[in-house]
């Protein structure tokens, strides 16, 4: 069965630093693109972060480019997003995601594999 299990959320003020970790099992994890996204109330599930299978190809959202920093420890089965410089508006669950198929793909999220639970992010201002 596979399982990916979102943890470091939490509440933080604005300009503050939040690690996410999503520790993947039941699966190949070195042969999966994974990636970061999030729902804020109200509003659709918006795409974050990918990362390559081997952690040298990157995609991020304007909105969190040169902010937020994707990467994954294929020993320890875990993808990580540092967020740093946290914004009110970066409050959200935040989903890690896993795609056989390419950071292309998971970041159109036509056929994300499998998903976490989620972990709530929120930047008070």
């Amino acid at each position: 069965q596979v399982q990916l299990v979102e943890s470091g959320g939490g509440l933080v003020q604005a300009g503050g630093s939040l690690r996410l970790s999503c520790a993947a099992s039941g699966l190949a994890f070195s042969n999966y693109v994974m990636g970061w996204f999030r729902q804020a109330p109200g509003k659709e599930r918006e795409f974050v972060s990918a990362i390559s299978r081997g952690g040298g190809g990157f995609d991020y959202a304007d909105s969190v480019k040169d902010r937020f920093t994707i990467s994954r420890d294929n020993a320890k089965n875990t993808v990580y997003l540092q967020m740093n410089s946290l914004k009110p508006e970066d409050t959200a669950v935040y989903y890690c995601a896993a795609d056989f198929s390419s950071t292309r793909a998971l970041r159109a999220s036509t056929g994300i594999d499998y998903w976490g639970q989620g972990t709530q992010v929120t930047v008070s201002s």
